[in-house]
């Protein structure tokens, strides 16, 4: 049986109900801090488990996650059936104004995880003061540090989502909740730049096998890196990047395909995942999420095999890997109807898309949730060692002039992703490369659509779209957003 760190969030699943709306944040503004024993070490991770289990949403990593950071890419189509979800195929066209209800999710599940991390950080002062062992006192810390880049990361999604929003970084009240005003872009990345380096300060380096799945200081280094390659800021990525590389704790697994099975998850290539389980069990609480449901094949069977169809991958994507010559990484990212995969399971010809996201496919003999189960068990692979391997060969190609300790070039940090997907060495790797290599390597992956936007390639991708530059960088301020704070501004073209 697959074991989760966010088991025990169930102990608090009473006092940490969903809300409707963003300034109705529920833990920061009613969620007792009476009834806890801070003596007893036992008590430190309650919250903490509950922060992770907010990573499960299904506004921030599920139906809206996969149409903001994919569908709305060229390599994703809406997918299902023509007529299944407007909401979602206006994420797909960029036609998406303020009252689009997915971006109004998208806004209430990432506030959501920050509300629940706030709570956990003012939580572990608490535990500080009133522990006798030093020991526990450490680990108090090490705990805050985890859900800081928890905060971080839910921040970082919400910057590149919508570029201004505000900053809530304590326990306020729903009245002051409502009069706060949308920090600048710059303000926010200093922000999580704050909480990312004060969690790498106190993070350890690993966890026992026991406890796997958990940040450590290469996860908030890895996240560092990224939200400082969103910002050109070549020095520090490439001395985050060196530092992960040469600790010598990550690898690429030899298979690409085992990368995105149950049996790949938490393994040396993983930084961050998004822990999924059914516990083992066929009924039950909820400890899963359908981020892999969703995007299963619509009208397969048996009824285990068989998802919404969702975010199906593009003609545009699958040209690019037949241009490439590519046959390793197409082989598990796409997912054909009429075809049987390598598991034995047969996806019917009948079914509704002409092909799927294989990298969340799942075989039926682990589907075994009494409604269905599709992908119950997998896990969101947030950032991966290649993804750290091909940020290292931008920031170099980029100018980076900072010290280096791994002893990889530019080229060969880009050749060890290429040679595990069957291809040869290039020699004099250029800035496109490694875009081209990110989009190979991270298709289906939730990376494309920002990508594109942070590398200045989004215009001419996504021109059949309509791409508006000067607009379509962010997406609007969700409007219910503004009828509850009216000192919220929309973003750019948009009512």
């Amino acid at each position: 049986m697959k074991k989760i760190i966010i088991l025990c969030t169930i102990t608090l699943a009473i006092l940490l109900t969903n809300c409707e709306d963003f300034l109705d944040i529920r833990q920061e503004a009613t969620l007792p801090t009476t009834g806890i024993d801070y003596t007893k070490s036992e008590n430190i991770f309650l919250s903490v488990s509950a922060s992770y289990a907010k990573l499960r949403s299904w506004g921030a990593h599920v139906f809206p996650y996969i149409g903001a950071f994919e569908i709305a890419s060229d390599n994703a189509d809406k997918g299902s059936t023509p007529g299944d979800n407007p909401t979602m195929q206006e994420l797909d066209n960029l036609t998406y104004q303020s009252t689009n209800g997915l971006i109004n999710d998208l806004w209430k599940g990432y506030y959501d995880i920050v509300s629940g991390a706030n709570y956990s950080i003012h939580q572990m002062p608490l535990f500080v003061d009133a522990l006798l062992n030093n020991e526990d006192k450490t680990y108090a810390l090490q705990c805050q540090g985890e859900v800081k880049t928890i905060r971080a990361y839910a921040y970082f999604n919400l910057t590149r989502l919508f570029g201004r929003v505000p900053i809530v970084d304590t326990i306020l009240t729903s009245e002051q909740l409502a009069d706060l005003e949308q920090a600048t872009t710059a303000e926010l990345y200093n922000f999580i730049e704050k909480d990312l380096e004060e969690a790498i300060a106190v993070l350890p380096s690993a966890y026992s096998k026991d406890w796997a799945g958990r940040i450590t200081k290469y996860t908030a280094m890895a996240i560092k890196a990224k939200v400082h390659l969103y910002q050109s800021e070549w020095d520090s990525v490439a001395s985050l990047t060196d530092k992960i590389i040469a600790s010598g704790r990550f690898g690429l697994l030899e298979d690409f395909r085992a990368v995105f099975s149950l049996d790949g998850e938490n393994t040396k290539e993983s930084l961050f995942e998004i822990q999924s389980s059914t516990l083992g069990k066929s009924s039950g609480d909820q400890t899963y999420i359908e981020y892999a449901y969703v995007q299963g094949p619509r009208g397969n069977s048996p009824a285990n095999l068989q998802g919404w169809g969702f975010c199906t991958p593009s003609q545009n994507l699958i040209n690019f890997y037949a241009a490439r010559g590519e046959v390793i990484r197409p082989a598990t990212t796409l997912l054909y109807r009429g075809t049987k995969t390598p598991e034995g399971d047969s996806i019917k010809a009948s079914c509704s898309n002409p092909v799927y996201n294989g990298k969340v496919y799942t075989p039926s003999n682990n589907n075994g949730w009494n409604y269905n189960g599709y992908g119950f068990d997998q896990n969101i692979r947030i950032l991966r060692y290649s993804d750290v391997l091909l940020m290292y060969a931008e920031a170099l190609v980029n100018g980076a002039s900072v010290p280096i300790t791994c002893g990889l070039s530019a080229d060969n940090a880009l050749n060890e992703v290429r040679n595990r997907a069957g291809l040869g060495n290039i020699t004099g790797a250029t800035q496109q490369n490694i875009w081209d290599e990110r989009r190979a390597e991270l298709a289906m992956e939730e990376d494309r659509f920002f990508d594109l936007i942070r590398t200045n390639q989004a215009a001419a991708a996504l021109t059949d779209k309509g791409f508006t530059v000067g607009k379509h960088e962010h997406y609007p301020i969700p409007a219910a957003q503004i009828q509850l704070n009216p000192n919220l501004t929309q973003n750019n073209g948009y009512n």
